[in-house]
């Protein structure tokens, strides 16, 4: 293990220090579907105290999307998603103290997003959806996640799998990132995610965790999203099925310590940011992770 480097993010209303200690993107899916919460948080009111809850929980960004993006699904249009979206991120503005990402993978939405108050675009198509989503990031200034995703959701875990996940991943995220700096996307603006559950078989998303490290020599900040993913279910599926081949999942609550596990090791393997739902757990594991990949924090602590 070796300490991250340290990357800073310039925000519209400050700027996000990358690699100190680990980021918790905390998870708000304004939709009716999404595979985790869906349905939770679709009324405003509940988005918004969701998100204050988050705030208090630990979370250090807001991630809010309004468009399910599970295996399966076939998305909708940018009018329904922003009336989703908008009055979520009206009613937020003057009372959440943490920046807000939007999660989307269309410009006319970023572009609506960032004018009410979001301050990063998290584009899980890494851009091979709208392309035009860039010019937005680099006209707001703000910064870009850009992930990877092996075809559409509707058909990403029916497809053919790539035979070599790393090299598939980094081809990807590199011709990602070139369409972002040709857009006029800073390149310290640019943040960078394997796309774990998205595209990936059991097998890949265990090598992908294990192998971080060269995703990070990519020379970009990482962040991982884990967070009850389904290849966690399948790992602590009982009996004498092979979880890899089919066996019933495990329920989404009984997750939690499979995706602590997992968010350990994305930070020991160098994330900067972990996306979670369950933020005041997560925060206690970051901590302890920490601590193990950068022992002389502690020590500065206490003195």
């Amino acid at each position: 293990m070796s300490p991250r480097k340290i990357f800073r993010l310039h925000l519209p209303t400050g700027t996000l220090t990358l690699g100190r200690r680990t980021l918790l993107m905390g998870v708000l899916n304004v939709t009716p579907d999404s595979f985790s919460d869906g349905g939770k948080f679709l009324a405003p009111n509940r988005a918004v105290k969701q998100a204050l809850a988050l705030q208090q929980a630990g979370a250090d960004i807001l991630d809010v999307g309004a468009e399910s993006t599970r295996p399966g699904s076939t998305g909708i249009g940018a009018a329904e998603e922003l009336r989703r979206l908008l009055p979520v991120l009206e009613a937020l503005r003057g009372k959440l103290k943490i920046p807000i990402s939007v999660d989307t993978r269309k410009a006319s939405v970023a572009e609506i997003a960032t004018g009410a108050g979001a301050e990063i675009i998290n584009d899980i198509s890494g851009l091979n959806h709208d392309p035009r989503l860039a010019e937005v990031a680099a006209q707001r200034r703000v910064p870009l996640i850009l992930m990877h995703m092996r075809g559409e959701p509707r058909t990403m875990q029916r497809m053919p799998f790539a035979r070599d996940v790393m090299k598939d991943v980094t081809k990807g995220l590199r011709a990602s990132i070139q369409k972002a700096r040709t857009a006029g996307v800073a390149k310290s603006q640019i943040i960078i995610d394997p796309g774990i559950g998205f595209g990936k078989s059991f097998q890949q998303n265990y090598e992908l965790l294990q192998r971080l490290p060269e995703l990070a020599r990519l020379g970009y900040p990482l962040l991982l999203g884990n967070s009850r993913k389904g290849f966690l279910g399948r790992t602590l599926t009982q009996g004498k099925q092979n979880a890899a081949r089919g066996a019933k999942p495990v329920p989404l609550e009984d997750r939690i310590w499979a995706t602590a596990a997992a968010v350990t090791a994305s930070i020991l393997g160098g994330a900067h940011i972990v996306r979670v739902h369950d933020v005041a757990e997560m925060a206690r594991v970051a901590r302890v992770a920490d601590y193990l990949l950068n022992p002389e924090a502690l020590a500065n602590e206490r003195k």
